[in-house]
Formats: structure tokens, sequence, C-alpha cells
């Protein structure tokens, strides 16, 4: 059996499936279904959330089994997380907006702020 397409070979644009049938009992049901969106997913990029569920959302292990830096792992997944059409929140940078709202309106001292922002800086590399 083949696999679902979830994109056009043509245009390239989103299908939808009209049609499901049962081997067994041959009930047909027609109309228009929309696939999930974990269905829109490259072949390389379910194949990577394999290995991920498998390892338990572990991505250094991911890293080791598929021989590839965690930051290539990490991409990866964010790839993934964006194709499903979630937004990637970067925790670091918001932290460092809120520490220079804070610098801003006197809630922190500049030395407390600098000293602040370099351990997010240290922890990013």
């Amino acid at each position: 059996m083949k696999k679902v397409l979830s994109n056009c070979p043509v245009c390239g644009k989103k299908m939808i499936i009209q049609t499901y049938y049962c081997e067994n009992c041959h009930t047909t049901v027609q109309g228009k279904f929309e696939m999930d969106d974990i269905f829109r997913l490259s072949p390389d990029q379910l194949e990577f959330l394999k290995i991920y569920i498998k390892n338990r959302g572990n991505l250094s292990e991911v890293q080791k089994e598929l021989n590839i830096s965690y930051p290539t792992a990490r991409n990866k997944l964010e790839d993934i997380v964006r194709a499903m059409g979630y937004e990637i929140v970067d925790r670091d940078r918001e932290e460092a907006s809120r520490i220079l709202e804070e610098l801003e309106t006197g809630e922190l001292k500049p030395d407390d702020a600098l000293e602040m922002l370099r351990k997010i800086k240290k922890k990013g590399r």
C-alpha cells in the first residue's frame, strides 16, 4: 500500500482526502477530509520524529543514533515544530528582553543586568 500524499506532486499545495475505503466490509466514506499536520512532514522529518519518540525525547540519544551533532538534532526538531505550524519560543531571548526592560525601568542595576546577560550568553553556547 502506498503512503499518503500530503502535497500535490504538480503544484506543491496541500492535498485533501476524498474517499476512505474499508477492505474488510467494503464500506466507502466520501467527503473532504483534512490530514493532520503530522502527515505533512517530509519522509526525513517523519523518520527523525520516530527516532526522537523511540528515544523518549532525549536529543542526546537521537544525535548519537543518527551520528549528528546536538545542534543539528535540535535544528531538525525545530524544523518539525515549525512545519507543524507551531511557533518556536526562544526562552533566552525572552529572558534577555525581560532583563533589559528591568534595567530600563531601574528595577535592576547595570552590573546585575550585565551579569545576568552574561549567564544567558554562556548557557547558550
